[in-house]
């Protein structure tokens, strides 16, 4: 899985990370767990779930009694990462409407940011019917093993 996550564009270390959380045994994992499950440094693990955290993919997770954050993969983890939610796609949205600006008004540059920018602004608001359209297909037909 880490493999095909790299050929996709992930780094190495965020793709082994999220293989870890895919087909970990618990509901959620440490960050010192991660590093040794996988023997990575701390910093790499924590750079993944920095990286994970930011797109949607995993949040923390509740652990009374634990010293320690843990951390697990999001519900509707796949919809958050194709949404709005996904903190790095607005921000690149944002982004490019902040080029346009700098760039001035009829250059390459900004027709360039223009086309980022329609694109985000187009899939910010057709993806929440579609997502929705999912989550309703898939409640009416749940799989076996699925919940």
């Amino acid at each position: 899985m880490a493999l095909i996550l790299v050929q996709g564009g992930l780094q190495k270390a965020t793709a082994r990370v999220l293989a870890a959380f895919l087909f970990a045994d618990t509901d959620s994992v440490t960050a010192p767990e991660l590093a040794e499950w996988l023997a990575i440094s701390s910093g790499s693990v924590s750079g993944a779930i920095k990286m994970l955290s930011t797109v949607g993919l995993i949040e923390r997770a509740p652990a009374p009694g634990s010293r320690r954050e843990h951390y697990r993969l999001r519900e509707g983890a796949w919809a958050t990462l194709m949404s709005t939610q996904n903190g790095m796609v607005r921000t690149l949205f944002e982004a490019a409407d902040e080029g346009i600006e700098a760039a001035g008004p009829d250059t390459p540059a900004a027709r360039r940011l223009a086309e980022m920018r329609d694109f985000y602004g187009f899939m910010f608001r057709e993806l929440p019917a579609l997502i929705e359209r999912w989550k309703a297909e898939r409640h009416a037909d749940p799989r076996p093993g699925d919940r």
